[in-house]
């Protein structure tokens, strides 16, 4: 019997948490149909010979809802051996929405996730109001990778209070109305409802988006529709007593963002946070892979402020490279970094200019020390190290989870994931997209944090579960045929960079991998040799109940 495709000779991490077995797997029809000796022929052969082969990663933290209406290959995820990707996280979706709050809800992602409102307007169809609208439209493009969506806070309450949502409590009808909508979003497909309590994301206007100080009530009630048909509530920003909330009245699966990794002693202290808040209940914490925030470079954002800083900034790559070699120049660039800076260089960490990132630098050695050790200004070393690598050269501000060794701690807790990717938002200030990747490259390789069969299930089957997808995540006869096939031993993210291909121009920084050598997508090759093979067999996923 020939088979559509073979996977032959792999070390196989099925997903369950179980260790590496070298065998064979069988793809028909987009899915799996034998596991171990595979027999016969495929009419695509993969030799996957001293390769890792895993299914495919999901990542519980994506922000694609507006990037996937113009890039359906969905970059720079779709690098790094994901396979279905969560959107609508932190309350902020495009659906339910009418005609009118089009451009509310775009300018809302423009401040709170750094998507271009023009790319948002321009590249998405809009040609739906309610939520199960808006995933026909998406399966509509034929995306590269699956996709499950959450139904956002904002939406649902622009949708029910109009402007009334941004500061005022809900009446009694109004949060039953908005019950509803979640509860409609849902049977239409949505995995479940997202909100967010963080008061420093913001609309255009300055004030925090709707829902950041709604009556937990609120969350309550909507709660009950969610936990009723066995779907998910997601969280960002929500005190400890928000969360027992949301999950004493769903009764079901609740997944927040974490982190705190910063200081001596933060991991465990996290870790023994997590241990009570979760015992009992059905709660799954996720935080960076390692220390994340803003990221500098002469090919992204400038870290000082000035008039030839200013001006540095209107200038493209090419004419910041010109004015940095411009001995005048720089002599005002100087004197104006040595002023006053926001940025605390204390907490920047210098990333290279090498084909791969630096990500792991000791807490000890930033750039503040750096600078030290070697008689420079923070402007001095900035400039001399982008005329070195024909501005290459960047630098993380980390304000999450800086210290690494501390973040291994907290990693070991059963209740918390690595994850938050944030891949689609904050496009033009840092990258974390490339989590997976991380993961397989520092924590399981480097660190062997955790087995090779725990981490998969990390990436795999236990992210899966919390979402609620049945079909996935695991390497067995009857899942669907969602496959990576990893050169473990070389795995890793390649440096960032700066491109214009959004709508408009508008910039973005993507990264590439090396060491993916396949990831197959419902049973059809979707990358070979970390390269993108234009195949667009992605599904929308819809929640069953």
């Amino acid at each position: 019997m020939a088979h559509d495709i073979v996977i032959r000779g792999g070390n196989i991490a099925d997903g369950t948490g179980a260790e590496p077995v070298r065998g064979d797997i069988a793809i028909d029809n987009g899915l799996i149909t034998a596991v171990g000796d595979v027999g016969g022929k495929g009419k695509q052969e993969i030799d996957a010979e001293g390769h890792l082969v895993t299914p495919g990663f999901i990542d519980l933290h994506t922000h694609l809802d507006a990037q996937i209406g113009w890039e359906p290959t969905m970059t720079p995820v779709s690098w790094h051996g994901v396979s279905t990707a969560l959107l609508g996280n932190c309350g902020v979706t495009f659906a339910p929405c009418k005609p009118t709050d089009r451009e509310l809800l775009a300018g809302m992602m423009e401040t709170v996730e750094d998507i271009p409102k023009y790319a948002i307007m321009t590249g998405l169809p809009w040609s739906w109001e309610d939520y199960g609208g808006y995933l026909d439209a998406i399966e509509k493009l034929k995306p590269s990778l699956n996709m499950a969506g959450l139904v956002g806070h904002c939406a649902v309450r622009f949708n029910v209070m109009g402007e009334r949502a941004v500061e005022e409590i809900a009446s009694a009808d109004e949060m039953k109305q908005m019950a509803d909508i979640v509860a409609q979003s849902i049977d239409s497909g949505a995995f479940g409802f997202s909100t967010n309590r963080l008061e420093g994301h913001r609309l255009p206007d300055g004030r925090s988006i709707p829902g950041t100080f709604a009556d937990p009530v609120e969350l309550e009630i909507i709660g009950k529709e969610v936990g009723a048909r066995n779907a998910l509530m997601q969280a960002v920003g929500a005190d400890p007593s928000v969360i027992r909330k949301m999950s004493e009245a769903s009764k079901g699966r609740i997944l927040f963002s974490a982190g705190g990794a910063n200081e001596p002693g933060s991991g465990k202290r996290v870790a023994e946070y997590l241990d009570k808040l979760c015992e009992g209940r059905d709660i799954t914490a996720i935080t960076q892979v390692r220390g994340s925030g803003f990221m500098f470079g002469l090919q992204g954002m400038l870290p000082f402020q000035g008039e030839t800083w200013n001006m540095l900034r209107k200038q493209d790559l090419a004419g910041r490279l010109a004015a940095i070699n411009n001995d005048e120049t720089v002599q005002k660039l100087v004197d104006e970094g040595k002023a006053e800076t926001w940025v605390p260089f204390a907490r920047v960490y210098y990333q290279g200019n090498g084909a791969t990132p630096v990500y792991t630098a000791n807490i000890k050695d930033n750039v503040a020390a750096m600078c030290a050790a070697s008689g420079e200004s923070h402007a001095e070393m900035f400039i001399r190290l982008s005329k070195e690598s024909n501005g290459r050269a960047l630098f993380t501000w980390r304000m999450f989870n800086q210290d690494l060794d501390e973040l291994g701690e907290l990693f070991k807790n059963k209740n918390i994931f690595p994850s938050l990717g944030d891949a689609g938002a904050h496009v033009s200030q840092f990258i974390d997209a490339g989590w997976s990747t991380f993961v397989l490259s520092h924590w399981l390789r480097e660190k062997q944090l955790y087995s090779i069969g725990e981490g998969i299930r990390r990436l795999t089957s236990a992210p899966a579960r919390v979402i609620g997808i049945s079909d996935r995540g695991t390497l067995a006869v009857g899942k669907r045929a969602d496959v990576n096939v990893i050169d473990f031993d070389n795995v890793t993210e390649l440096h960032p960079e700066i491109v214009h291909d959004f709508p408009g121009g508008a910039p973005r920084y993507i990264q590439k991998a090396r060491g993916y050598k396949a990831t197959v997508i419902n049973g059809q090759i979707n990358l070979l040799d970390d390269e993108l093979t234009g195949a667009r067999a992605g599904m929308v996923l819809r929640h069953q109940g």
